[in-house]
C-alpha cells in the first residue's frame, strides 16, 4: 500500500519517509511521527491503517540526521540502542523535518498529525509551533509536560496509560490542569506503548478504545 519517498527540509537536508495513499479520493492527510524505533514495521502499519481510513499518511524519518534508515524492534537490547537517539534530542531539527512532511501533503487537504512515544511529544510541540495543521494527536509523549505551557493552535487530543512507568499520573494531571483546552484520555491499566501490537506492553482493550477516539477526532477536524 505504501512506498518509500524522499523529502527535502528547509535547510536542504534530505530525509526519507514512508507514504501510504488511500484507494479512493483522500479525506485529507495525516503526518505520523515515529517512536524512538524509527519508521519501522509498526509505524508503517499505522500509515497503512490510516490510508485504509481514507487519509494520505506520511511518516518522516526524523532520525535520518543522526543515522539514515535507522529502524529497530522492541527487544531489551534494541530498546537500549534506540534510547541513545534521544539522550540529547534536537527538538528544533525534528520539528523542522516534521514541518517538511506537513508541507509535502498540505495540497491534498486538511492535515493532521499523530505521534507515539517520542512522536507523541513532537505531535504536541507541532501543534504549538508549526504551521499547516488542523488537528494533533499524541500517544504517551513523555516530554509533553515540559511543553505544556505552550498552547496548541489546533484541536489536540492526548492519550496516556494509567500504568506508564515513565509518565506518572501526576504529570498527566498537571498537563490536564495547564491545558484544559486539550482532550486528555487515560487508559485504565495500560502501560507505555500500549497501542503497539509488537510490544510486550501492548494492551488490546486500550488500543481498541484509543484508536476509534483518534479517528473520530480526525474526522471531526479534517474536513
Amino acid at each position: 500500500m505504501g512506498q518509500d519517498i524522499r523529502l527535502k527540509a528547509s535547510d536542504d537536508f534530505e530525509l526519507g519517509a514512508y507514504r501510504a495513499d488511500p484507494t479512493g479520493a483522500p479525506k485529507g492527510a495525516v503526518v505520523v511521527i515515529q517512536e524512538i524505533f524509527g519508521v519501522n514495521h509498526h509505524i508503517r502499519a499505522v500509515c497503512d491503517r490510516l490510508a485504509g481510513e481514507g487519509y494520505v499518511a506520511i511518516a518522516p524519518a526524523i532520525f535520518d540526521r543522526i543515522q539514515p534508515n535507522f529502524t529497530s524492534g522492541y527487544s531489551p537490547d534494541e530498546i537500549a540502542v534506540a534510547r541513545k537517539f534521544v539522550a540529547n534530542p534536537d527538538w528544533a531539527a525534528m520539528l523542522r523535518d516534521t514541518q517538511t512532511a506537513i508541507d509535502a501533503v498540505k495540497s491534498i487537504g486538511p492535515v493532521g498529525i499523530i505521534g507515539f512515544c517520542l512522536g507523541g511529544s513532537i505531535a504536541y510541540a507541532a501543534a504549538t509551533k508549526l504551521s499547516g495543521l488542523s488537528a494533533a494527536i499524541g500517544y504517551y509523549g513523555g516530554a509533553i509536560l515540559r511543553f505544556a505551557d505552550d498552547r496548541p493552535s489546533v484541536p489536540t487530543q492526548l492519550h496516556f496509560g494509567e500504568k506508564d512507568a515513565g509518565i506518572p499520573l501526576a504529570d498527566v494531571e498537571t498537563i490536564k490542569a495547564k491545558r484544559p483546552d486539550v482532550e486528555v484520555f487515560i487508559c485504565p491499566g495500560a502501560q507505555h506503548g500500549f497501542h503497539c501490537d509488537e510490544r510486550a506492553s501492548y494492551d488490546k482493550a486500550s488500543a481498541d478504545l484509543a484508536w476509534p477516539r483518534s479517528m473520530a477526532f480526525l474526522a471531526s477536524h479534517l474536513r
